[in-house]
C-alpha cells in the first residue's frame, strides 16, 4: 500500500523559512519522481515543484523559484521542500504526490500539512 505522509507545516511569519517532509513507503521510492502541489483557501490545487527519482532535475512553478528547493533522500525514502522567503501567498496546505507522468501528473497524495504565513 502507498503512503505518503507529510509533516513540518506551521505558522511563520513572512520572510521565514519552514522545512516541509514526506516520509514514503509501500513502493521503490528511488525509481518515482515525486511533487510537491498546494492548496490555497478557497482556490484549486496548484502543482509547486518537482524531482525525477535520482534527485538530479528538479522544477519548480514560476512563483518559488529562488525560494523553495526541493530534495529527497533515497536511503530514508523521504521527500523534502526548503522554503524560504515566505509569503503570505504561500498560505496552503502542502501535499507531496508521487507522479505517474513527469513533471505534475500524480496517482497517489498524502493526507496534507498546513502551512501559514502571517505576521
Amino acid at each position: 500500500e502507498v503512503q505518503l505522509v507529510e509533516s513540518g507545516g506551521g505558522l511563520v511569519q513572512p520572510g521565514g523559512s519552514l522545512r516541509l517532509s514526506c516520509a514514503a513507503s509501500g513502493f521503490t521510492f528511488s525509481t518515482v519522481a515525486m511533487s510537491w502541489v498546494r492548496q490555497a483557501p478557497g482556490k484549486g490545487l496548484e502543482w509547486v515543484s518537482a524531482i525525477n527519482g535520482g534527485g538530479g532535475n528538479t522544477v519548480y512553478v514560476d512563483s518559488v523559484k529562488g525560494r523553495f528547493t526541493i530534495s529527497r533522500d533515497n536511503a530514508k525514502s523521504t521527500l523534502y521542500l526548503q522554503m524560504s522567503s515566505l509569503k503570505p501567498e504561500d498560505t496552503a496546505v502542502y501535499y507531496c504526490a508521487r507522479i505517474r507522468a513527469w513533471p505534475s501528473e500524480a496517482d497517489y497524495w498524502g493526507q496534507g500539512t498546513q502551512v501559514t504565513v502571517s505576521s
